[in-house]
């Protein structure tokens, strides 16, 4: 049931993710809508729980591996190549180890900062990062360390829960969870914030109650 409900989520805001607009649109507004209904059924923790030293990221699966059922897995591409190839424009591809089509050039502006980034896989490709959304730490603290390893791996490379950003952003970010970060582009906040109810939500995982404010918030000025 999991996996359809994922799909669900793919399809739904994925249209959500471009910031070349200023204002929200109606879309947009309904999109907030609907994650504030889903967010006030999401199961809450006081405070979210400490690191016990069982997290490694190894528990969902090598990186970015194209063997999982969400979208675009098992297309021959691995994960990083999918977003990157969905989220930067004027790209060119080429052949590699892990892609037939893999993003060799391309550009965007990160949507956490609104820099805009020329991406290049012979130079600097590190500039360009792929985040997920609700961490993976934060993930199993908050139900994903009782999964089957075929779920982690699912929710690791699910296209619902990734985006591609400025290196900066995603290391600043690291593992925090919505009440200690948001997207230093404000008008980002929104997106951002019906992304990770909308995980949160299809995956089942529970949310810590400082995150679900910082979330109600934002979601209500959408």
């Amino acid at each position: 049931m999991w996996a359809a409900a994922v799909t669900a989520v793919t399809v739904a805001i994925g249209a959500v993710l471009s910031v070349s607009a200023a204002d929200i649109d109606p879309a947009l507004r309904e999109a907030a809508h609907r994650a504030a209904a889903t967010l006030s059924r999401i199961p809450l923790t006081d405070s979210r729980p400490g690191a016990d030293g069982t997290y490694e990221r190894a528990q969902f699966g090598a990186a970015w591996t194209d063997a999982v059922s969400v979208t675009g897995g098992g297309n021959g591409c691995d994960t990083r190549n999918d977003i990157l190839a969905r989220d930067l424009s004027d790209i060119t591809t080429g052949i590699t180890s892990k892609c037939a089509r893999a993003v060799m050039s391309g550009e965007f502006r990160s949507p956490y900062t609104g820099e805009f980034i020329v991406f290049s896989r012979e130079r600097a490709a590190s500039a360009v990062q792929i985040d997920h959304i609700v961490p993976l730490a934060f993930a199993w603290s908050m139900g994903a360390s009782s999964w089957p390893a075929s779920r982690r791996y699912a929710f690791a490379n699910d296209p619902a829960n990734l985006v591609a950003v400025d290196a900066r952003s995603n290391q600043d970010k690291s593992d925090a969870e919505p009440a200690r970060w948001m997207p230093p582009l404000k008008r980002f906040r929104c997106q951002y914030s019906v992304q990770f109810v909308a995980v949160t939500g299809a995956y089942g995982l529970t949310l810590d109650k400082p995150s679900a404010q910082a979330l109600a918030e934002v979601l209500e000025d959408c």
